[in-house]
């Protein structure tokens, strides 16, 4: 009976040690936005100056092409999967939340960044590729102008630094040397915590 006690006893220890291995670089008290994952590809640093909170200023332009006004919104980023992914989410004034879950595929050095609304159902997420470029983070997906001209619509991250970031969005006719960029969406983000 002692034995089996202390069998008992030593495989719930295991067990709780095995489970701090698997999820040790989760959010926590100590981390509340998670850990990049020293076995994860190096680029899971990338994202590092976003994670956190921020409070952000968001502004879109209208169909006209007039700008609207700044929406309040929190941006905040976490590194998921124990350490090998980052999500964000998005919580704006005007009650239009949103999330992505970035995972860098090593075999093709790229980011895939995957996208979802509350604004607008998402059965399929869409994603953006692509990944660092100097001191920015740059991100494509196939996308029409309104006009109905092939092109890309790029998602830039710069200004990176502890006490924010700029986010810009922009329909372009081409990756590499566009003959036409049309901003439509930016944000400047201030780190909370």
């Amino acid at each position: 009976m002692k034995a089996t006690t202390t069998l008992i006893l030593l495989m719930s220890c295991a067990v709780l040690f095995a489970q701090k291995d698997w999820q040790q670089y989760e959010a926590s008290t100590e981390f509340p936005f998670g850990q990049p994952n020293p076995e994860a590809p190096q680029e899971i640093k990338d994202f590092a100056p976003m994670i956190g909170e921020c409070d952000c200023d968001s502004q879109a332009r209208n169909p006209d092409g007039t700008w609207q006004d700044v929406m309040p919104m929190v941006w905040r980023f976490k590194y998921i999967m124990n350490g090998y992914g980052v999500q964000d989410e998005t919580l704006k004034a005007d009650g239009g939340h949103s999330g992505s879950i970035r995972q860098f595929i090593a075999d093709s050095s790229k980011w895939y960044v995957h996208y979802y609304s509350n604004k607008g159902p998402t059965p399929a997420l869409p994603a953006w590729e692509g990944g660092k470029v100097e001191d920015k983070i740059i991100l494509f997906r196939e996308q029409k102008a309104p006009n109905g001209m092939d092109g890309f619509y790029r998602i830039t991250f710069y200004d990176m630094s502890k006490t924010g970031y700029k986010w810009l969005g922009e329909w372009v006719s081409s990756k590499e040397n566009p003959q036409f960029i049309y901003p439509t969406w930016k944000i400047t983000c201030t780190k909370r915590m």
